[in-house]
């Protein structure tokens, strides 16, 4: 029995063996990172809707800072992020700065940010001026330090915080970066908060559909990297039915070889298996949970959309809603960000989100759909 592992990786987070449709990106900011010059690269906000490969990038982004010899503090928003960054700086940055250890971090949280409890030392410190002392002495040694922050949620202090030190350690010439990804709405969010208003010149890097040429392509290589083979139908189904979807490429590609992991090629029978159960995937990870963030009134909107057999004209959707233009403007503009629909021309508008035509279809015919006044 000949039995590979599945290269596939539909798990969160996970690097896939070829990251399709990001080669730009990835190119842009490796420059960056190798660059002896400042790039506007080394800040970046990646924003995208679930599944489109926001945290794999992350990931992929960072092994290349610390192959191109930078330190990289990985962290997601949540309560406690600011301890977590320093924490991890200091264990990676153990090998290259001096022994500090006489300021112990005895106690900190969010209200102790600014004045934590000190052991040791009567000396008066806070998080940015010990953080910016280790950076120093990395710097030095021309070591520079990258922060991830994954799921950025603008209502966290410590998030708005870490973003307000990061804009000093820039203007203090230090060799810092900072790579941000999140829902698009938290992005929007986080950026017309004045505090960190800095980051409205920084990289926006918006994470949509990749071209079916590389979705096939990825597909294709990904398959054959791992000694197996797909038919040129079975490839072509399986690349109509990710949509450009990152998280579709790699749970169709799971499922699918893993339908019969004995055989050296994939058919159309493993395919069309694949993509039942990859569908199935993405009704529970990502169209359940877009819906359940949709407003009545972005759920009116998008409910309009499917009188129309493809693309949909703003015009018709206001006269369908009984809606003034401008307030028809707010949903198309809420339901973008969201990365449910996408512009198509001046005035059109579609469905970019794979699958959630069908799956808004399906619940309004069953009744399953309400909606408050």
């Amino acid at each position: 029995m000949n039995v590979t592992e599945n290269p596939f990786t539909p798990s969160f987070g996970e690097i896939p063996a070829h990251l399709a449709g990001r080669n730009q990106i990835i190119e842009s900011h490796s420059r960056a990172l190798q660059s002896t010059r400042r790039r506007p690269e080394l800040t970046t906000l990646f924003s995208g809707t679930r599944g489109t490969g926001k945290t794999a990038l992350l990931s992929y982004l960072a092994e290349v800072a610390e192959q191109s010899g930078w330190i990289v503090v990985n962290i997601t928003a949540l309560p406690g992020m600011l301890d977590d960054a320093e924490i991890q700086l200091r264990r990676k940055a153990a090998h290259l700065a001096e022994d500090d250890s006489k300021l112990a971090v005895k106690s900190l949280s969010v209200p102790d940010v600014i004045s934590p409890s000190i052991e040791g030392t009567e000396a008066q410190t806070n998080w940015r001026s010990r953080v910016s002392d280790l950076i120093e002495q990395l710097n030095n040694q021309n070591t520079g330090v990258l922060f991830t922050v994954d799921e950025i949620d603008p209502s966290l202090g410590e998030m708005i915080q870490l973003a307000a030190f990061y804009q000093h350690f820039v203007r203090e010439n230090r060799k810092v970066a900072l790579f941000m990804a999140g829902l698009p709405h938290n992005i929007s969010s986080l950026l017309n908060d004045k505090t960190v208003s800095f980051l409205r010149r920084a990289t926006h890097e918006t994470l949509g559909r990749i071209p079916d040429g590389e979705v096939s392509a990825a597909l294709e290589k990904t398959i054959r990297d791992d000694n197996r083979t797909i038919d040129a139908e079975a490839l072509a189904e399986a690349t109509q039915a990710i949509g450009g979807f990152p998280y579709m490429l790699q749970l169709v590609g799971y499922y699918a070889w893993d339908e019969n992991p004995e055989a050296l090629n994939l058919g159309t029978s493993e395919v069309a298996n694949g993509i039942a159960t990859a569908q199935r995937e993405m009704t529970y990870r990502v169209l359940d949970a877009t819906l359940a963030e949709l407003s009545p009134g972005d759920l009116r909107f998008a409910i309009a959309m499917l009188q129309d057999e493809g693309d949909s004209r703003i015009a018709d959707i206001a006269v369908r809603l009984g809606r003034s233009s401008s307030v028809v403007a707010q949903y198309r503009k809420r339901l973008i960000e969201a990365g449910v629909i996408g512009r198509r021309t001046r005035g059109i508008v579609g469905f970019d989100l794979p699958y959630f035509r069908e799956y808004l279809q399906e619940k309004q015919e069953n009744g399953e759909l309400y909606l408050e006044d």
